[in-house]
């Protein structure tokens, strides 16, 4: 892979999801190309970014779902959720009484273990008891939205579900396995879904989840993304962001509750 290969490589990828590969990644792009190469096979670089010069190239998606990174594990960061039934929820239940209606986005949800676990609360929050509440889990990574799909997970991923969730999971037989409970899993709504392009849903969001998504863009990209969130989470609504990530200079719309939640102001 040439630099003028990788170069163009940065410029499609950019362009395409917003995403943002520095130098450091470069051996990591290259073994995960290099894979796409040999299957297809195509003898270098500069053929294989003739072939994803086309948004409308069939290896467009492959292309893609080899560039993104899928890092993700049950109840990360659990302070979250904790907010969620500490302050978020009990909120919900005045502020949606009439409609009994909730809406929830896991922006960037991976192989599915977030919006699994943001199920698994709503499920246990007995105030929800008859009320309307659904889940939208999206990814740009077409592969990892059909693996979150299946709600099939090995017995070692589901380790960090605390004790209170685990009537939510079916092991297997030789335990080596585990299943999502089907109305848990009944919560949730699978997309693919590309941030940067136009989003079929309309809202309002009661809580949208974008965690460690926007790593991976620039300043520019992120403005343009939470204020697009800032549109369609309702007018007291809450984004939660990574660990690693924050607000500051990037949009004035949300304040801060701390440790890394904000709720809309405007």
């Amino acid at each position: 892979m040439t630099d003028q290969d990788f170069s163009k490589i940065q410029k499609l990828a950019y362009s395409y999801s917003g995403i943002k590969l520095s130098e450091h990644k470069r051996n990591m792009i290259y073994g995960r190309l290099a894979r796409r190469l040999r299957s297809l096979s195509i003898s270098s670089f500069s053929e294989y970014c003739e072939l994803i010069n086309d948004e409308e190239s069939s290896e467009y998606t492959p292309f893609i779902n080899a560039i993104t990174t899928n890092l993700t594990s049950f109840f990360r960061e659990s302070h979250h959720f904790d907010f969620l039934v500490s302050t978020v929820f009990p909120a919900l239940i005045r502020s949606n009484a009439a409609t009994k209606r909730v809406r929830i986005w896991s922006a960037g949800c991976s192989t599915g273990e977030e919006p699994y676990s943001i199920a698994m609360v709503v499920k246990k929050f007995r105030p929800f008891t008859n009320w309307d509440v659904k889940i939208l889990a999206t990814d740009l990574d077409s592969n990892v939205v059909e693996k979150a799909k299946s709600g099939l997970y090995d017995a070692e991923r589901v380790e960090r579900v605390p004790s209170e969730y685990a009537s939510a999971l079916q092991l297997s037989k030789d335990q080596k396995t585990v299943r999502i409970r089907p109305d848990i899993a009944s919560l949730i709504t699978f997309k693919q879904l590309n941030l940067l392009k136009k989003w079929p849903m309309k809202g309002p969001f009661d809580v949208i989840f974008c965690r460690n998504v926007v790593i991976y863009f620039d300043i520019p990209t992120q403005k343009t993304l939470f204020n697009r969130y800032a549109d369609l989470v309702s007018s007291d609504g809450h984004l939660f962001i990574g660990h690693s990530e924050n607000l500051n200079n990037v949009s004035d719309r949300f304040e801060s509750k701390g440790r890394t939640i904000y709720q809309r102001t405007q």
